[in-house]
């Protein structure tokens, strides 16, 4: 389905096979002259849905037909020009049809290049989440402005990364629904903006159950999702519940996979019953796209129409209002000629399409409220700042013996050997979906630059035992007068991206080989791991391993903020925003299974259901000690506490706050974030193990202070979903838990006579 070009394009985005630009290649309407400014489009003083009517109302037939794809024709004869929809910004503006950079120096020929939103996660910080989405959404409005790319974007990925084979994981927030959620809606108020006119259209994607590319003989265009209601609104729609109802996105992006035997894209029950009716995602300019190639799936892989002009109209008719496509995959001419496609259905979507690109500006020119933005607030050294801030404050620390910190200052002691294949590689730093960076810093350079005596070599990647082996004399020799061995391994891109799940979550043999080698030379040994999580069971039993960081992808200045980290100008403070398996998971769990609970044949999925990880999901090490205490937690009584909200949707009442005190108790000062996680036997059976309710991050502990920490939660945090789907709050006892391992505890209760139920969930069956 997937073109090679497009493949290897969202995968690493190079530059030598994406042709970058000399010149702005996207145009904009003129409403001052030419046959447009004759058009309602372009009085300011109406509505978006008025304005975007008068265009639809100014369209022929032909030019309706025209614009329902990705890349839109327009219409010539009324000054309507070219669009397209596909820009891409996931962790900073990227390659995309709709996105370019220019070639060589020049303006817009690079952009602020943030972390892997997994990393980005691993900070549980919501407020500087909102800080990388602003710069992105300022970013991606000043190439939008200069013709460099369109005014909306596809971000974030909100889909939950439950099984750890899963090639885009690191694409997204992690595995808990909370993280998720707060994630999403601090990102989509970054991007977006908080004024009246968008600053650029965000776009949740993939709705829905859509986490896996290619296993066993399935991929993701023919999958079918066979997922219970109540998996489905507790777990896989939750996110687009805050992207929808709650944070009022601009744009949501249906996935390739079938739910429950219909196609997402053809998913009546998910577009119109759950998404517009249920949710009330209905302003104007609100509209789907649909995944590129999606619409052609529906009779090409699915089978669920005899025809693609029959699938097109499917789509159509159940909600999308744009079909992504490469060049042309999609049937709409046939869909309207075979009477299949009305014309109601088509000025629908081209409306919604039109209102959105209202709301954001596009018609008005200079009188846009963002037009000022350019070149000029591009890689802003505040935004390099952010980017920094974002890397460091994801590493996890996953193990530690005091071997780290390092030190700042280098000494004669000091020599460092930083061996492995992104040791000195700044290409690797990035991850997928990602533009060209304004400047890659690898751990050599930061290392450098910080006046360390640094002797390097490479390494292996993916190779196993069997592979011929080119590098570890070299590493042997970078090692040999070395006071400490920092090794930088894990995995690239070409372990796992879109198209591409990996089969195994080992360690490659060829690098547990090397880092044996080097751990028998009695020198400090420190891991540091790209990529996603791997069975880390090996490195944390050898007493020869000193220290384990995770990293994923940093980011442009990724080698900054990992040094940062070593030698203690930071503290380690992330956690991990994942489950670490041990590598026989893979076996017991087929990743097209999509329940969560454990069962007699599988061991459950994610943090709240399986018990024995390696390295559990809020995970993370300090380079000091912290001590918490719950305060008392009143009663809680459901009646009086519906009472006293007013709130459209009764899940989104606060609670009172969650008093934690956190101490200081060790020798350093650090960030520290405070996770909390509900417990009890209350409502259906399973029971989860824990579920995440609250977190926050303090900032830079000094030692021996001690801090109040006020957290938010509300009704729904502590609610559970029943087999229909409905949110429910059931009466009865609760634990809280504070951190992983648990450091602090308290016992609440709520009262009432009977469970209630907060949020109703629609039937599929009417």
């Amino acid at each position: 389905m997937k073109s090679p070009w497009a493949s290897y394009c969202l995968l690493s985005c190079s530059s030598a096979l994406v042709s970058a630009i000399d010149l702005p290649f996207q145009t904009y309407p003129d409403c001052t002259k030419g046959p447009l400014a004759s058009v309602k489009v372009c009085d300011a003083s109406l509505s978006p849905r008025q304005r975007a009517a008068a265009l639809v109302a100014a369209m022929t037939t032909e030019e309706k037909l025209q614009n329902l794809v990705s890349k839109s024709k327009g219409a010539p004869r009324i000054g309507l020009p070219a669009y397209n929809w596909w820009s891409e910004a996931l962790h900073g503006v990227a390659y995309a049809p709709g996105t370019q950079f220019r070639s060589g120096p020049g303006t817009f020929n690079s952009s602020t290049s943030f972390p892997m939103p997994l990393l980005m996660a691993a900070t549980f910080d919501d407020e500087l989440i909102e800080k990388v989405g602003e710069v992105i959404g300022i970013e991606g409005r000043a190439f939008g402005n200069a013709g460099f790319s369109g005014f909306d974007y596809w971000t974030p990925n909100v889909n939950p990364f439950k099984d750890p084979r899963w090639g885009r994981g690191s694409e997204t927030p992690g595995e808990d629904i909370l993280r998720i959620k707060r994630y999403a809606a601090s990102m989509i108020k970054g991007l977006e903006g908080p004024a009246r006119e968008r600053r650029i259209v965000a776009t949740c994607k993939h709705y829905a159950a859509n986490d896996f590319e290619d296993w066993n003989g399935s991929t993701r265009h023919d999958f079918n999702a066979k997922v219970t209601l109540q998996d489905l609104a507790e777990y896989y729609l939750s996110p687009f519940q805050q992207c929808a109802r709650d944070s009022k996105v601009g744009s949501i992006m249906c996935s390739y996979n079938a739910v429950n035997g219909v196609p997402a894209c053809a998913n009546e029950y998910l577009m119109q019953t759950v998404l517009r009716e249920h949710w009330n995602w209905t302003a104007p300019g609100n509209y789907i796209t649909s995944d590129c190639e999606a619409v052609l799936d529906i009779s090409a892989n699915h089978h669920y129409a005899k025809t693609n002009a029959e699938g097109t109209a499917l789509a159509f008719e159940a909600g999308i209002d744009s079909s992504c496509e490469y060049e042309g995959s999609s049937d709409i001419p046939g869909a309207w000629n075979q009477g299949l496609l009305k014309i109601s259905t088509v000025d629908r979507a081209l409306k919604r399409l039109y209102e959105g690109l209202v709301q954001v500006g596009y018609f008005d020119g200079n009188r846009s409220e963002y037009a000022s933005l350019g070149w000029k607030d591009v890689n802003l050294p505040k935004s390099q700042e952010v980017a920094l801030q974002a890397a460091a404050e994801g590493i996890v620390l996953l193990k530690h013996d005091k071997t780290l910190p390092l030190g700042p200052k280098p000494g004669p002691k000091s020599k460092l050997a930083m061996i492995g294949f992104w040791a000195n590689d700044p290409k690797t730093l990035s991850g997928g979906y990602s533009g060209t960076p304004y400047f890659e810093h690898s751990p050599v350079y930061a290392a450098k630059a910080m006046g360390f005596t640094v002797t390097t070599a490479g390494g292996p990647v993916l190779q196993n035992s069997t592979a011929k082996d080119t590098w570890t004399q070299a590493a042997l020799a970078a090692a040999k007068d070395a006071n400490y061995i920092l090794y930088f391994g894990g995995q690239d891109t070409s372990a796992a991206g879109e198209t591409k799940d990996r089969m195994t979550i080992d360690w490659p043999e060829a690098q547990l080989q090397l880092i044996t080698t080097l751990s028998k030379l009695g020198k400090p040994l420190v891991v540091v791991q790209m990529g996603d999580q791997l069975d880390n069971t090996p490195l944390l039993a050898s007493k020869s391993v000193n220290s384990i960081l995770w990293a994923n992808w940093p980011g442009q200045d990724g080698g900054t903020a990992v040094m940062q980290i070593l030698t203690g100008l930071k503290s380690p403070a992330g956690r991990l925003p994942v489950t670490q398996y041990p590598a026989n998971y893979t076996a017991a769990v087929p990743m097209t299974d999509m329940s969560l609970r454990p069962t007699d044949k599988l061991p459950g999925r994610t943090y709240r259901w399986y018990p024995t990880a390696v390295q559990p999901f809020g995970f993370g090490l300090h380079y000091t000690t912290f001590k918490t205490k719950v305060a008392s937690l009143p009663r809680l009584n459901i009646k009086d506490l519906l009472a006293r909200c007013d709130n459209e949707y009764p899940d989104t009442c606060a609670l009172p706050p969650l008093k934690v005190e956190v101490h200081n108790t060790g020798k350093r000062s650090s960030d520290y974030v405070v996770l909390a996680f509900l417990a009890g036997d209350v409502g259906p059976k399973p029971y989860p193990i824990k579920t995440l309710v609250s977190y926050t991050r303090l900032r830079n502990l000094s030692p021996g202070k001690k801090t109040a920490a006020k957290l938010e939660w509300t009704l729904g945090d502590i609610a559970r979903y029943d087999e229909q789907g409905n949110t429910v709050l059931y009466p009865g006892t609760y634990t809280v838990t504070v951190d992983e391992p648990v450091k602090a505890s308290a016992k609440f209760v709520v009262e009432g006579k009977a469970p209630v139920v907060l949020d109703r969930w629609p039937s599929p069956s009417g």
